[in-house]
């Protein structure tokens, strides 16, 4: 029997790659958003910090150390807020990437199904084809007899 061919093959083979590509794109985006995220949570913990030091100190100490605090906050307040917006928009092209993952799945699935049903009717023809050389021998065969008794 005859290898199977199918023409859209190459098409296939570039939507796994593309599928992968893409998910090797999202892992990238998804350990930048757990960083960002990260960064947050050490900016919080920077405050709380700032916080807490600031409540254990003496009520004469703490004035000029609570103004330098407002100024801390200040930028600490924008800087997590900065995060937060990154965080946002990283977020956004997470679920762009997914999207764009699940299209191409789709599509690769899609694929495999008409590849699998043009193998089966491959299979299924040359089956056929065997078959009526199975017939055509059979008969000369049997006419190949026919002529020897007479």
């Amino acid at each position: 029997m005859k290898k199977f061919v199918w023409r859209l093959q190459r098409l296939l083979d570039i939507k796994i790659k593309q599928e992968n590509f893409l998910r090797a794109e999202l892992v990238a985006v998804t350990e930048q958003a757990v960083a960002v995220k990260g960064q947050i949570v050490l900016k919080k913990i920077a405050l709380r910090q700032k916080l807490e030091d600031l409540g254990s100190l003496e009520p004469s100490q703490r004035l000029g150390q609570q103004q330098f605090f407002l100024k801390f906050v200040h930028v600490l307040d924008t800087q997590i807020r900065h995060l937060k917006q990154a965080l946002k928009e990283i977020e956004e092209l997470r679920k762009r990437k997914i999207k764009e993952i699940m299209e191409i799945r789709k599509s690769r699935k899609s694929l495999e199904k008409l590849r699998e049903k043009a193998k089966e009717e491959y299979i299924h023809e040359q089956n056929r084809i065997e078959q009526i050389e199975n017939d055509d021998m059979t008969a000369i065969k049997y006419a190949r007899e026919i002529m020897a008794r007479t």
